[in-house]
């Protein structure tokens, strides 16, 4: 057949179209593809791949020496890794002993080559500037590091998990039958201190988080408690009443050696819940052997009474949160009278969160930190006037009392936000007198500041860093802040092409608050693309999630590298900030995902590289409620969530957490704010997963979501790790991880993923 002219050139057209459009596409596809090389860019960054191995000295840890002489730390390198210390008063630098010849001891004691460069120790027990107990590989060398013999390993007795001994070394109080008794260590003499004692009400006695008991009536592990009075005279413990209490229950499908699934339950109260494990102080005299208790209300495990000795004899102090955490009451209780004195009280609205205290007894006087103000500060206490003094003031947050010297009379404490200009959530340390003046600034680098202070608080070691800014660490004088010497340097020369993180700001949903959040670009960021935002989320009150540290700068490029832009943020209700800040989560634990909305929409109007129509996001516990939530409640903005060992539903929760956030009693907030009752919301893709066995949130409300999101329809994918707990270890930490990069990979950024990759 003979082609006419026009359809000849026709012909020609389409095929040069067709070619064309194959090639177009063909580099679409091939850019689009993810690649075996980008997975491992991505396990590069885990952080058993990275730690002292590309990046080197992100925290150095100082192992002071208990007489305050000096301290031992190692630092890495990549050529090696050295065993180091300081002593005092002269800062003089060496090595801790001579790696060579440790290096040969350690190979003819454990039979296979050691190198010096490498040492496998695992723990070093400093004994005195000539002796050394070096563990490696399970097992002790004590050491003369003058003479590098090896000398007799002391015996070590090992301490007695249900036992204690008082501390004049006459006595020794143990727990037999569910009642408390005392042994003469001089006449063997036994006396039996409490009578009432039977099973499930048990003297001496106290509740773990982690009680798993095997069946429906198997035993729980044995919990001995017992505290000495310092004369002697007097000994402490509780009541641990179980009559009542309701369990929880988890089916373990994965034991290899049975064919049927074992029981395991556990004491755990729920919110508002009464049937709980209750636990009251008692007190003993030792002498006539008499029996006191407390006149205060009966109270849960979650909210029990604290005790703890006062150095003037007969006397203890204790302190008491009530249900809801809105009411907190210290008290002086006098054994020898049986008077109990309220000493100071504090109430809310919403809750008493983050109150710590101190005693400084010597002074008359204790020290606590209190949101009541409307920010985290420090106040002083007077023990016998109960006089109140405000120590520091409002617009920055004390995070934590480190030392109180009560010969200097200063009170020595890490704070946020009090340096303007500087991030609020960098930390810093502070001295103040105990009169509220003189107060100085230790810390004076823009950085955040994780601090150690030496036995006899005339030193501190300062590890100071941004998520951009690597770590130098550094010993310091206490009184003045002076660098003494720098001890090392983060090193990230093995890193190839890697950028920090990006510090970035965004505005609240009050229209007037500063945000802070964190975001990640792969290695091989082309600014003229597209990527797809994963968030990773933990709105927990208790906590923030900024990162801070130059150690935190690293594990979320591991999911940048396969493809993405990864963001963390806090909004509104976490914790660091002002209680005004913190108090939008009160009943709103739902609620907080909205300023992340907002923060990333910010960032998408910024950055044209910022693909807001593809945001996907992952957290793990609280953080799995939020990511689960973020798909329920912002359907239209979310598309991809993996939530993993979820409290899905508040009222199936812990009690404690949710009381503390959600109120008390239960309500019908903890309805609204239920993932279980939003499960029709869903449209985006879904993972979720959970351990078998996690007794710290229980699976139930992850089977319980299942299933209204079955009875509604939706289409989900769901991961149970039968023989795991809260966390996932070992190999099935790396099956989730994949599965959570895969999941983001094929979903968000569309692409079918890799499998098959190495680890290594």
């Amino acid at each position: 057949m003979t082609l006419k002219p026009f359809q000849n050139t026709w012909l020609k057209l389409s095929i040069l179209i067709l070619l064309l459009t194959s090639l177009i596409t063909g580099s679409l596809s091939a850019q689009d593809e993810i690649t075996k090389d980008d997975y491992q860019r991505a396990v590069a960054f885990l952080y058993e791949n990275r730690n002292n191995k590309t990046v080197f000295n992100v925290n150095i840890t100082p192992h002071w020496f208990p007489d305050s002489t000096g301290l031992w730390f190692i630092n890495h390198s990549p050529d090696n890794k050295k065993y180091q210390k300081i002593t005092f008063p002269d800062q003089v630098r060496s090595d801790l002993f001579d790696h060579e010849k440790i290096a040969g001891i350690l190979t003819d004691s454990l039979g296979e080559e050691i190198s010096a460069q490498d040492l496998p120790i695992s723990n070093i027990e400093y004994k005195s500037p000539t002796e050394l107990i070096i563990t490696a590989k399970g097992k002790s060398f004590p050491l003369n590091t003058e003479t590098y013999k090896l000398m007799p390993l002391p015996k070590k007795e090992v301490p007695k998990t249900n036992e204690t001994t008082s501390p004049d070394s006459n006595w020794v109080a143990f727990s037999k039958d569910y009642n408390l008794f005392i042994k003469s260590r001089k006449t063997e003499e036994v006396k039996q201190l409490s009578k009432a004692g039977t099973k499930g009400y048990e003297y001496a006695s106290w509740y773990g988080w982690g009680d798993i008991m095997k069946g429906e009536n198997g035993d729980r592990p044995e919990r001995f408690t017992a505290s000495w009075s310092e004369d002697s005279e007097w000994i402490a413990t509780n009541i641990c009443d179980l009559r009542s209490a309701n369990k929880m229950y988890l089916l373990d499908w994965s034991i290899d050696t049975l064919y049927r699934p074992q029981l395991l339950s556990y004491y755990r109260g729920s919110p508002g819940d009464t049937a709980m494990v209750y636990l009251e102080p008692v007190f003993f005299n030792i002498s006539s052997g008499k029996e006191i208790k407390v006149d205060l209300p009966r109270s849960t495990h979650i909210n029990n009474i604290n005790y703890r000795w006062s150095k003037t004899p007969g006397k203890v102090f204790l302190d008491h949160m009530t249900r809801g955490y809105q009411n907190l009451s210290i008290y002086s209780f006098d054994l020898n009278t049986e008077k109990l004195q309220t000493i100071y009280t504090q109430s809310s609205t919403t809750n008493i969160d983050n109150f710590h205290f101190e005693l400084a007894e010597d002074s008359g006087c204790m020290f606590f930190l209190s949101e009541k103000s409307g920010w985290r500060q420090l106040y002083k206490l007077d023990l016998t006037t109960g006089e109140e003094s405000m120590l520091t003031r409002d617009g920055y947050y004390i995070n934590s009392i480190q030392r109180i010297d009560e010969k200097a009379k200063k009170v020595y404490f890490l704070a946020s936000g009090k340096e303007n200009g500087r991030n609020p959530y960098y930390q810093h340390l502070y001295s103040i007198s105990f009169d509220g003046k003189d107060l100085k600034l230790l810390t004076k680098e823009d950085c955040h500041h994780q601090i150690s202070i030496s036995p006899d608080g005339q030193f501190f070691v300062d590890n100071f860093s941004t998520v951009n800014i690597p770590t130098t660490t550094a010993l310091r004088n206490i009184q003045t802040g002076e660098i003494l010497i720098k001890m090392g340097h983060a090193d990230i020369s093995r890193l190839e092409d890697w950028t920090p993180p990006e510090i970035f700001t965004a505005l609240a949903r009050d229209g007037k608050t500063t945000l802070y959040g964190a975001l990640w670009k792969p290695t091989n960021f082309d600014p003229s693309k597209s990527y797809p935002v994963i968030e990773l989320s933990y709105t927990g009150p208790h906590t923030k999630v900024f990162p801070t540290s130059y150690s935190s700068a690293f594990g979320l490029q591991s999911y940048a590298e396969l493809g993405f832009v990864i963001v963390m943020v806090d909004g509104l209700g976490s914790s660091g900030r002002s209680k005004e800040f913190h108090n939008y989560s009160y009943k709103n634990l739902g609620g907080n995902l909205e300023d992340h909305v907002g923060a990333i929409k910010q960032l998408g109007e910024k950055y044209s590289w910022v693909d807001t129509t593809r945001v996907g996001i992952f957290g793990h516990s609280a953080g799995g409620y939020d990511a689960a939530h973020a798909l329920l409640a912002y359907p239209e903005f979310y598309k991809v969530a993996v939530a993993s060992s979820a409290d899905h539903d508040h009222r199936m929760e812990k009690a404690w957490w949710p009381e503390m956030y959600m109120g008390w009693p239960v309500d019908s907030a903890y309805h609204l704010q239920s993932n279980i009752t939003m499960a029709p919301n869903l449209k985006g893709k879904l993972l979720i997963t959970h351990g078998g066995i996690d007794e710290n949130v229980n699976p139930s409300a992850t089977f319980k979501l299942a299933e209204a999101l079955i009875k509604a329809d939706k289409q989900f994918d769901m991961l149970i790790f039968p023989s795991q707990r809260h966390g996932y270890r070992g190999d099935h930490q790396k099956y989730f991880t994949k599965t959570r990069w895969n999941y983001f990979v094929e979903h968000l950024r569309g692409v079918e993923p890799i499998w098959d990759f190495s680890w290594e």
